[in-house]
């Protein structure tokens, strides 16, 4: 029994390596997604030039939230990969980011929240730009799902900090 119940779980930590594809794909989207940065980028530089200053701060807020998106996806595939797959074995190297190795699961939920509050708050400065395209109904859609977003990242953030304390006694 004892060698079954010692296969069965070695199989299960094995099984670990099934998540590897999923982080790859997502270093993949982070290529497309800097297919989608230049190209923005390259739309934006007439724009620049020719276009109303509230449209160049419309097409700054656009590549701001490219990049926040990339950011996102890779605190989301360097501690995802480290938490649930494998160690990055680049400790010696001198760009590796301080923080990495030492993200845990509770730390990636309250950086992806975080994340995406950065990115819906950047959303609703961008509708806020340009308030008469919508009716009042859209922009009070638009404020309560980023309250939500706000709201949802502080009880995250509170239990996270209940749960931290009650570890700690």
């Amino acid at each position: 029994m004892k060698a079954m119940e010692r296969f069965l779980e070695t199989f299960m930590f094995k099984a670990r390596w099934l998540l590897a594809p999923f982080y790859f794909g997502l270093v993949l989207a982070l290529g497309l997604l800097l297919v989608k940065f230049v190209k923005e980028f390259i739309g934006f530089v007439p724009t620049v030039f020719f276009g109303q200053p509230q449209d160049v701060m419309l097409g700054v807020l656009a590549l701001i939230d490219i990049v926040m998106v990339g950011n996102l996806l890779l605190i989301i595939v360097f501690a995802g990969y480290e938490n649930f797959v494998s160690k990055i074995g680049v400790e010696d190297h001198e760009d590796r980011p301080t923080w990495m190795g030492q993200v845990g699961f509770s730390d990636l939920k309250m950086k992806l929240i975080g994340s995406i509050v950065a990115i819906s708050g950047i959303e609703l400065l961008k509708v806020f730009m340009h308030t008469s395209a919508y009716t009042r109904e859209e922009l009070a859609w638009k404020v309560g799902l980023h309250m939500t977003f706000v709201i949802s990242g502080v009880l995250f953030a509170l239990m996270d900090r209940l749960a931290s304390g009650r570890d700690s006694h």
